[in-house]
């Protein structure tokens, strides 16, 4: 098996893009050789051991390139460690406790026989595009809500999950 992760991101506006370049910086620095990619760019999953696939949450539903990466590659990722992420709360809630995964992510983790999942502060700013995305924006409830620490923290913890698969290869 090889030992390379991939850290698929489903993301319109680019922030989720970065929480998955924060997981795959931590991932390497425990060792571990990462490529970090959007997840409509995936077209084979044969070159990696892991998949962590994170979508951004709009009304509750993953982005739709996440959607269809994790509905395409199905077969070939219950057959890898994986683990899932969502970006989404434009508020506090997810720095303050576990905010559970939308009924839809949590029936794609179960399918998926994930590993985990967590979700993750979110980021809407004055740069977004689309007049949904402005109206939150201009309403006051825009704001970044990122919590890079947190998010270091839990891909700690899936690195200490594939060590053991280090000393294998």
């Amino acid at each position: 098996m090889s030992l390379t992760v991939l850290v698929a991101h489903g993301s319109t506006y680019g922030s989720t893009a970065e929480l998955a370049r924060t997981v795959g910086d931590t991932l390497r620095e425990a060792g571990l050789a990462v490529d970090v990619r959007s997840a409509d760019a995936i077209r084979d999953l044969t070159p990696y051991g892991a998949v962590v696939l994170g979508g951004a949450l709009y009304a509750g539903r993953w982005q739709h390139g996440a959607r269809r990466f994790a509905r395409r590659h199905r077969r070939a990722l219950v057959r890898r460690p994986v683990w899932l992420f969502s970006s989404g709360p434009l508020d506090a809630s997810a720095t303050e406790r576990d905010v559970p995964a939308p009924p839809s992510v949590r029936r794609l983790t179960l399918r998926l026989g994930a590993r985990g999942h967590a979700t993750f502060g979110g980021c809407l700013d004055e740069r977004a595009r689309g007049r949904v995305a402005q109206m939150i924006v201009k309403s006051g409830k825009g704001g970044d809500f990122r919590d890079f620490a947190a998010v270091s923290a839990w891909a700690d913890g899936i690195a200490r999950e594939l060590r053991p698969l280090l000393s294998q290869g």
